[in-house]
């Protein structure tokens, strides 16, 4: 098995027309990820390599029966095209659009949350299942299939995690970015629980970032919830207090929010946290034995 995305995805995409939803959606297609759709309003009944073009996300929805999205609209777009998305009926949606406003999120969440729908992102690489599908920014050469899974704030950290991973020899079950805003659809506890279900997730790893108690809620949820072994990395012990670094959500705020925090809040519950993504490879071979 694996999470959220897999054989049985129908992908449709917003901004499939633009230069970054074509360059990305046809990335995601070469993969093997089944794009049915793309959705620009005023571009309907054209195509992009074989792929159909529709005005709405409800069209696209009615012809090819797509069950998740994925967001590639410039920000003053992005919440109604998730909103769009919602109503078309799909179940999942995941925003690779940054910069989108703090305010126009806070009225997305609300809605979804009502109508329990799962929103991966904004400002997230997406979501990869190796040799299944990706949908999103991922670059799948960094990744093989296996049973790590792995949820991170930080994309490029992703890669380098994975780089890391392969280099042990260690695959991975899903690869979930859930975005390095203030304000993002699913939590670390939220993907958690999807990786403690999965049979085919053995070891989970988590990397943070500085900024926010996003990680020290997580620490409790481990603690109380999930039986499978997790292991940490947390980006910026040298970041200086008071400077967003990268991620509009990975800023310091007085003494809360520090790499040394979160890493202390994680290891009281048992969770062991490296230094350095090389330190979580070293980590992972502890668990689950060398693999090469």
């Amino acid at each position: 098995m694996s999470i959220l995305v897999g054989n049985e995805t129908k992908l449709v995409v917003s901004g499939l027309t633009g230069r970054e939803g074509s360059f990305h959606a046809l990335n995601n297609l070469a993969y093997g990820t089944n794009v049915v759709a793309g959705v620009t309003p005023g571009k309907g009944g054209t195509g992009v390599e074989g792929v159909p073009v529709f005005n709405t996300a409800q069209q696209a929805v009615a012809e090819t029966g797509a069950n998740t999205s994925m967001i590639l609209v410039p920000p003053r777009f992005a919440a109604d095209a998730i909103l769009e998305a919602a109503d078309a009926g799909i179940e999942l949606i995941i925003c690779v659009t940054e910069g989108i406003p703090v305010h126009d999120m806070l009225r997305v969440n609300a809605q979804l949350q009502r109508a329990s729908i799962r929103l991966i992102g904004p400002n997230c690489p997406g979501v990869l299942s190796p040799g299944k599908a990706n949908v999103g920014i991922i670059p799948a050469a960094f990744f093989s299939r296996g049973n790590v899974g792995v949820m991170s704030r930080s994309g490029t950290l992703t890669y380098e995690i994975g780089t890391e991973l392969a280099r042990r020899g260690f695959g991975n079950s899903t690869i979930v970015g859930i975005g390095g805003d203030p304000i993002v659809g699913s939590s670390f506890i939220d993907i958690i629980a999807l990786f403690e279900q999965d049979p085919e997730t053995e070891l989970i790893v988590m990397c943070g970032e500085i900024g926010g108690e996003e990680e020290e809620r997580t620490a409790e949820y481990i603690a109380e919830c999930v039986s499978k072994p997790v292991i940490a990395y947390i980006a910026g012990f040298t970041a200086p207090p008071g400077k967003t670094m990268g991620h509009a959500g990975a800023i310091i705020s007085g003494s809360k929010g520090t790499a040394q925090a979160k890493a202390e809040a994680l290891e009281a519950k048992g969770v062991r946290v490296g230094r350095t993504p090389r330190d979580l490879s070293d980590l992972a071979a502890d668990v689950l034995g060398a693999a090469v």
